[in-house]
């Protein structure tokens, strides 16, 4: 794993841009922000990030989905899954997104993320006003039953090291902006709870992130 402590040299200055994100929200016509999804695998992580960005996408929003296997095939191709490397693949994305953040684009993250703390680092990069964290709550029994990938019967065999749920911790939040429960709630019921909770955080700023007109377009 690559130390970035150790690669910053004082010729490096961070650039600022004469168009700004401020100038870029205005030209999108709504603000960027980023949907932090966590859970377990199989707990519909990216079923309902790629759920809500259709139904943001729709409305004219400018987002874009971050998968926690098509970032593994590239960005963080290099990261096992030991403890060290999955809070850096974790680290990683938070600095995508803040990028991402810079550009005025709507983000929605699926990573299992199991550990707080490396949830709370990704908050304190981008910053708080800008993380909304949703927990994909789905019972382990329902996860495995869901299994399309073989994955968790493979760590139950010992074949996969360090499985979350399996071999490995997963931390629940503590206190996610949003709890939804997708073993039981339906997509469509998931989606909808996300998008008011979008609305009910943002009214009164400007540009407004999301409107009760512009939700019915």
């Amino acid at each position: 794993m690559t130390n970035t402590s150790t690669n910053k040299g004082n010729n490096i200055v961070w650039h600022h841009a004469t168009v700004t994100r401020e100038r870029r929200e205005k030209l999108n016509g709504h603000r960027s922000f980023n949907l932090w999804f966590t859970g377990l695998s199989g707990s519909g992580k990216s079923t309902l990030a790629h759920a809500v960005e259709e139904r943001l996408h729709k409305m004219g929003h400018r987002t874009f989905v971050f998968d926690g296997d098509n970032v593994r095939h590239g960005l963080c191709g290099d990261l096992s899954f030991s403890e060290e490397d999955r809070s850096e693949n974790i680290r990683r994305i938070g600095e995508m997104i803040k990028l991402f953040l810079e550009a005025g684009v709507i983000s929605l993250s699926a990573f299992i993320s199991p550990l707080r703390n490396d949830r709370q680092r990704v908050r304190e990069i981008i910053s708080p006003e800008n993380f909304i964290e949703i927990y994909c709550h789905c019972p382990l029994a329902v996860c495995e039953e869901r299994d399309v990938k073989g994955l968790y019967k493979k760590a139950r065999r010992g074949e996969i090291k360090n499985y979350t749920g399996i071999s490995a911790p997963y931390e629940e939040p503590l206190n996610p902006d949003i709890k939804v429960n997708t073993s039981e709630q339906s997509l469509d019921d998931c989606v909808e709870l996300i998008m008011r909770l979008i609305v009910k955080k943002n009214l009164g700023k400007s540009p407004p992130l999301l409107t009760q007109e512009n939700q019915r377009t």
